[in-house]
């Protein structure tokens, strides 16, 4: 095998609803092998589980075939380049068939594979009588999932394009796998090599969410140039695991260390074991370096056997939910947001009850822009001009149309200012909630249908134990840490975690994760002292019921936080205007920390202070 050969793959969509441009960017720029694409949310299973409900050709994301794939397919067959995506949904056979039908009208010959067997639906009762479990809570099955789909992983994607597809489409499967079947089957690289199957995961892991590594969602904003031109990430891949993250030239965005450590650290929780379906990953010591503008080299992922289980989430309907927006402008606004709030929930729970509804499951008030999300860490005083979020929830839909009706009412019967009724009246939606379990890979068939061929694919399986010590590496290698660094020195200046290290938030069910990279390892002593797992426990009480755990992340010098129950439910199980921690990063980045002068050189410097006479809210 020759070490030298590359593979390079560009990612151009990191949800279902990203912008067309990124796959006509990277096509556009040439020189890619594979165009990978990743269209599916939790929450977005079962919105398509209700679509083929209602046709049976339905069930993908639709507007991949139209919007995507049928202005690039004369350039795809040109240049040669495979696409693998997970835009199938729970129905790959159909988007199978609307993709070769638009092949077809295009005159063109490309061989197109779906992958199916996540879809669990049709065997609940099986897995109820099981029985599975929540992962968490230890909860039966619910009763009417609205799905039930297996994250499956690269194993079949390379068998496909080794039967000779051009596309492969699958259901449900791990981000990841869209970047590691293709090297699987690129580099013939076995089951059991689990070195190269974490690399390649990682590979997928950096670039699967589209610009964010490439600069978008970065710490330090100000210095990512072009957001209405972001390139889209590539990775130049190579047999041995290593990869350089890079994007097409004169596009916007930034590549450095930071922007793609901040990516890796990205939705994980120990950073030591990230498991995966085909390995279980050990990303704690991966290695950044910048090899040029706009490149950045990855290396030392580790991989483990993989486990007996597929991880799989089940979603399933919880009552009702409606939301209101409106703006409150003048003096007070803060105070009369919550008041006018308070007022609507006390009038509508007196005409529930005299109609025999019942109460609210939830309720949920946000004064945006007087800074609700920070709780007891607050800054905005008498704000003029606030957006109140009145979110409920309830088992009857009758109670939230109610509900809905008595918005409007406010305009003229309550706080003067009162305006902005944004959306109009609030519409009432199902709550849709996800169930996680473990289920054996036995319970799994999967199968590949390319050129009218039809394979089953074995799971994949640990094949032999791995012998190999767990790396053990402390954060500081070992260097005995000073008493005066540990507990930062009597009267020293207090500065904003910002100052000290970058941070990215993100969600799993209803745990999120913050990641915080330090901008110097000088600073991992007071990092490590001062922000403990009990410290950010308590920066977080407001907001997060289950316990906080800290892991060391010694490769991106920094330290992962796990947030146990900390997003109201998480996606549209939650009330929260942010269901998915999105901004928790941001929350913890004004963690005031004492930091001793000696280390102040290697600060960043504070280039946001409010310019002589401006004030804050």
């Amino acid at each position: 095998m020759n070490r030298e050969r590359m593979v390079r793959i560009g990612c151009g969509a990191g949800f279902w609803g990203d912008s067309a441009q990124g796959p006509a960017q990277l096509v556009q720029a040439g020189g890619i092998d594979y165009l990978v694409m990743d269209y599916l949310a939790e929450i977005t299973m079962s919105l398509l589980a209700r679509a083929k409900a209602k046709r049976a050709d339905a069930g993908y994301a639709t507007d991949f075939v139209e919007s995507v794939m049928r202005p690039l397919l004369p350039a795809l067959a040109r240049q040669g380049i495979k696409v693998v995506t997970n835009a199938g949904g729970v129905n790959a056979p159909a988007c199978k068939a609307a993709l070769e039908a638009a092949i077809s009208a295009a005159g063109l010959r490309l061989v197109v594979a779906a992958v199916s067997g996540d879809d669990l639906l049709s065997r609940a009762d099986e897995l109820r009588r099981a029985p599975v479990r929540e992962m968490d809570l230890e909860t039966a099955l619910p009763d009417q999932p609205l799905s039930i789909n297996a994250y499956l992983g690269a194993t079949p994607i390379a068998a496909a394009l080794a039967a000779g597809a051009d596309i492969v489409v699958t259901g449900r499967c791990v981000d990841s796998a869209l970047a590691l079947g293709p090297l699987m089957h690129e580099f013939n690289w076995q089951a059991d090599d689990y070195d190269r199957l974490a690399a390649g995961s990682l590979v997928g892991h950096i670039i699967e969410c589209g610009a964010q590594c490439t600069g978008g969602l970065f710490t330090d904003w100000r210095e990512v140039p072009g957001w209405d031109n972001m390139g889209f990430p590539i990775a130049e891949c190579r047999a041995d695991g290593s990869c350089v993250i890079t994007k097409p030239a004169g596009t916007g965005g930034l590549i450095t260390c930071a922007t793609v450590g901040e990516q890796v650290a990205y939705e994980i929780g120990d950073p030591t074991r990230y498991v995966l379906p085909d390995v279980v990953c050990d990303f704690s010591h991966v290695r950044l370096v910048q090899d040029g503008p706009q490149r950045v080299a990855v290396s030392g992922a580790r991989g483990l056997p993989p486990t007996p289980h597929y991880k799989t989430s089940v979603t399933f309907s919880a009552g009702y939910r409606a939301t209101a927006m409106l703006m409150i402008g003048g003096r007070e606004a803060r105070a009369k947001a919550q008041r006018v709030a308070e007022a609507i929930l006390t009038r509508t729970r007196r005409l529930f009850a005299e109609r025999a509804l019942g109460d609210y499951q939830e309720t949920s008030i946000e004064i945006l822009g007087a800074e609700s999300t920070y709780g007891p860490h607050a800054r905005c005083g008498d704000t003029r001009e606030v957006i109140l979020k009145l979110a409920v929830a309830h088992r009857e839909e009758p109670a939230l149309t109610l509900f809905a009706q008595e918005i409007f009412p406010a305009a003229t019967a309550m706080a003067q200012g009162l305006t902005g009724f944004s959306g109009g009246r609030p519409s009432v939606q199902p709550i849709v909630r996800l169930y996680s379990c473990l289920i054996d890979k036995t319970w799994v068939a999967i199968a590949v249908d390319v050129a009218g061929q039809r394979a089953t694919i074995a799971a994949p399986l640990a094949h032999t134990p791995d012998q190999r010590p767990k790396l053990t590496q402390s954060l500081l290698d070992g260097a005995e840490l000073e008493d005066a660094v540990l507990t930062a020195e009597h009267n020293a200046p207090s500065v904003p975690l910002w100052r000290a290290a970058h941070g990215r938030s993100g969600d799993k069910g209803n745990s999120a994760n913050i990641a915080v990279l330090a901008r110097h390892a000088g600073l991992l002593p007071v990092l490590r002292a001062q922000l403990t797992a009990e410290a950010v426990a308590d920066y977080f009480a407001h907001l997060a019921e289950g316990p906080v755990t800290r892991y060391e992340w010694p490769g991106l010098t920094g330290f992962n936080f796990v947030l146990e129950r900390a997003l109201g439910g998480g996606g549209t199980g939650s009330l929260r205007h942010d269901p998915q921690g999105k901004a928790y990063a941001q929350l913890l980045l004004d963690f005031p920390l004492q930091v001793p002068l000696a280390l102040h050189a290697l600060l960043r410097i504070d280039d946001t202070a409010p310019t002589p006479g401006a004030t804050s809210c």
